[in-house]
């Protein structure tokens, strides 16, 4: 089996678990690609397989079989774009501080290798986002699994974005910013602007205002089938757009339109682990002394 690896540095008490993971994957034969600048990291910390070799960014994975995301939430939505259109199957490991999308603890990682290997898992298929912009602002990397953001930059004014779904006309949000979220990320950036939660197989995206100076407008879900476009106005020349991660200052005659990747993420998820013990776990969703105590988080 051919395995990437894509990680970012981890701190001393994960060490055991990542060894005893390159050590499981060594002893079953596995093929093993592991990212440049985290191979870096590891050479000097850890015992690589015998045969390891490296990626770099804009090389192709094709003919690996999983991805490993060893991180935060943050190097997940990475790991992202590597695989891009190849929708190799990810799996998320948690060595970070919330661990929402990657839910699989250092103490479970010999389980989860053995689950990869006997095929005792499923696939869940998360939609992406997709910006178009006029110049090109994000080049190849124009997707992302979480939000697209168009924010104020610094300490300026606040800007209007003049809003259009499927070129009609929604809405101009007087605001800092405005997210436009798929269902993974709406818990994200997207959540603490008050938008809701929406389950990983919704078909919808959010959108919500950042700090609106309008207090009639709330956050809205539409379908992923539409394209929605923007313009933008401001007391600044320039303002900033995002991609989960990714964030660059354009100018504010940049031609703005979002929609549905047409690929798909393709999430590793293992027999004891979904979405809403996730929800209840990492977000308290739901906390109450009131609810039965023998439910399990």
């Amino acid at each position: 089996m051919k395995i990437a690896i894509f990680g970012k540095p981890f701190d001393d008490e994960a060490a055991p678990a990542i060894q005893a993971l390159l050590d499981d994957l060594a002893a079953r034969r596995a093929e093993v690609r592991i990212g440049e600048a985290f191979r870096t990291f590891l050479d000097n910390r850890l015992r690589l397989p015998e045969g390891t070799t490296e990626f770099h960014r804009g090389d192709s994975l094709r003919g690996v079989q999983f991805v490993l995301s060893i991180g935060g939430d943050g190097t997940l939505l990475d790991t992202v774009t590597y695989v891009g259109s190849l929708q190799i199957p990810i799996l998320g490991i948690h060595t970070g501080r919330l661990g929402f999308l990657a839910t699989i603890t250092p103490d479970r990682i010999a389980q989860a290798i053995d689950a990869l290997f006997k095929g005792h898992f499923t696939i869940e298929e998360r939609s992406l986002i997709r910006v178009d912009t006029d110049p090109d602002v994000f080049g190849s990397l124009n997707f992302g699994l979480n939000e697209f953001s168009v924010l104020k930059r610094d300490t300026s004014s606040m800007i209007v974005v003049h809003t259009y779904i499927d070129g009609e006309y929604l809405n101009s949000y007087w605001a800092d910013g405005l997210v436009v979220a798929t269902p993974t990320g709406s818990t994200g950036y997207s959540l603490s602007c008050g938008g809701p939660v929406m389950l990983p197989q919704t078909n919808n995206f959010i959108i919500a205002p950042v700090c609106p100076h309008n207090l009639n407008v709330r956050p809205l879900v539409v379908s992923d089938q539409s394209v929605i476009s923007f313009e933008i106005e401001g007391r600044s020349s320039s303002y900033m757009l995002a991609l989960d991660s990714r964030s660059l200052p354009v100018e504010a005659s940049v031609q703005i339109a979002v929609r549905r990747e047409a690929f798909n993420a393709r999430l590793v998820k293992l027999n004891y682990v979904n979405f809403l013990s996730t929800l209840r776990s990492k977000l308290n969703w739901g906390l109450d002394r009131r609810n039965p105590a023998g439910i399990q988080v």
